[in-house]
């Protein structure tokens, strides 16, 4: 039996209409308690309007949404209240409701009982929250093609070719006496590791680009002082974000903002000049400088002159094995170019080849945006954790290792495919994946 639960489903503010939201055994008679009709002899979907009340006196004019189990979100009864959108009204209506048998829900806990009663799997639940938080259309359409189960279909080749070796190695183990059944031998494994590798590999690859697209990039822009990085901020903004001066050492604390660009969400962090200090706060803000350098996916390294010195040395040396752009600023007092050399003027809001840059390092194509791809972070770690599983795999059935501790190995992999959709039930891992989402959800 699942308790009651309720919550508000719509944001905490004061708008037109609000919705609070009920679902579990007992909802129907948790509302009919506060309602001014009897929503016991109903027995199909229903939308009914009637009077919140509280006693004697009426708290607000709604329209309910009554669901009979297993037709609703949760497939449990449920019972979504429309009232009027001031927090006076539905913070009574929620306190009503518990006052009459309910409890507030957590984090979550409407999408993790979809889920628990099989109106959702794992990865279609995970694009709930991916929705909400979404910050362009196109990480909306990235979510949506999860939510609408476009996406669970990629891991199916996974899950059937993993299910059905299985199965025929574990026949081969216990009934080796029947000869008509085709053995489950080191070269078909290592054939079939190698076709599911490349596969696993490709959804790697185009999940990762998916994440870009669903998640955005953290871009930081470091160098000396006064080389522009300010100035670059302000333009690719479009707006004086940051503070522009001739004195060095102006910025000494992180200033950021965000652009969308082909769709993907940049996140800009404009930095304090990284060079040797003897000023207290000036060096505060250049070693936060270098943990957002380290902390970001791409790194704009903003020069004003080809001739490098030591202090420019040092910053290259610091995101060597980092994703970088070397970007020459001040292009319009720059007598001697050097070809391929990336040249622009923040100052004369030419930076169309830095944003052209970024978008060739991201290297995105038309399929990236239009097809389902495994952008999540949980599932994507997951994918991993089965390629690396599958490679030993095919390292120990080269060297002969024998098929039970063979066998071992391929049902971990298939478990951790089953992970990803939530078919192995573990709830361990779908608790923490529901606590992140917000209440009322």
């Amino acid at each position: 039996m699942f308790e009651t639960i309720v919550a508000l489903a719509t944001a905490p503010l004061k708008s037109a209409l609000s919705i609070v939201r009920l679902s579990g055994d007992d909802c129907f008679f948790v509302v009919n308690k506060i309602f001014s009709k009897d929503l016991t002899k109903y027995t199909k979907n229903s939308i009914i309007h009637g009077q919140i009340i509280d006693g004697t006196e009426t708290v607000d004019d709604v329209v309910l949404l009554l669901y009979i189990a297993p037709h609703s979100f949760t497939g449990e009864n449920s019972v979504e209240i429309i009232s009027h959108g001031s927090p006076i009204i539905f913070n009574k209506i929620i306190d009503l409701c518990i006052k009459s048998g309910a409890r507030l829900a957590t984090g979550g806990e409407f999408s993790s009982r979809a889920y628990f009663h099989g109106k959702m799997n794992l990865m279609e639940a995970e694009s709930i929250n991916d929705l909400i938080n979404a910050e362009s259309e196109e990480s909306k359409k990235i979510s949506m093609m999860a939510l609408e189960g476009k996406t669970s279909l990629l891991i199916e080749p996974i899950k059937t070719k993993l299910g059905d070796l299985l199965s025929n190695i574990e026949v081969n183990i216990d009934y080796p006496e029947y000869l008509d059944i085709e053995e489950a031998n080191n070269e078909k494994i290592v054939e079939f590791c190698r076709d599911i590798l490349k596969y696993i590999d490709e959804l790697i690859k185009n999940g990762n680009k998916g994440n870009i697209i669903k998640d955005g990039i953290k871009v930081a822009i470091v160098g000396k002082p006064n080389v522009g990085k300010s100035s670059i901020l302000n333009a690719l903004l479009n707006e004086e974000k940051a503070i522009v001066t001739n004195i060095k050492g102006t910025t000494r604390d992180i200033v950021e903002g965000k652009i969308n660009l082909n769709g993907v969400i940049i996140n800009l962090f404009d930095t304090a000049g990284i060079r040797e200090s003897s000023d207290v706060v000036e060096e505060i803000g250049i070693k936060k400088s270098i943990e957002k350098l380290n902390d970001s996916d791409i790194v704009l390294c903003v020069f004003d002159s080809a001739n490098f010195d030591n202090e420019d040395k040092e910053i290259l040396e610091l995101v060597k094995n980092k994703k970088h752009i070397i970007v020459y600023n001040k292009s319009d007092l720059i007598k001697e170019k050097v070809a391929d050399n990336l040249y622009i003027s923040a100052l004369n809001k030419d930076i169309e080849p830095l944003k052209n840059k970024i978008l060739e390092i991201l290297d995105l194509k038309k399929e990236n945006y239009e097809n389902p791809s495994i952008a999540n972070v949980r599932e994507l770690g997951l994918l991993r954790n089965i390629k690396e599983i599958l490679k030993n795999v095919l390292r120990d059935t080269e060297k002969d290792v024998p098929i039970d501790i063979i066998n071992s190995e391929i049902k971990e992999a298939y478990l951790k495919t089953l992970s990803i959709t939530g078919e192995d039930f573990d709830f361990d891992i779908s608790k923490e994946i529901f606590s992140r989402f917000c209440v009322g959800k």
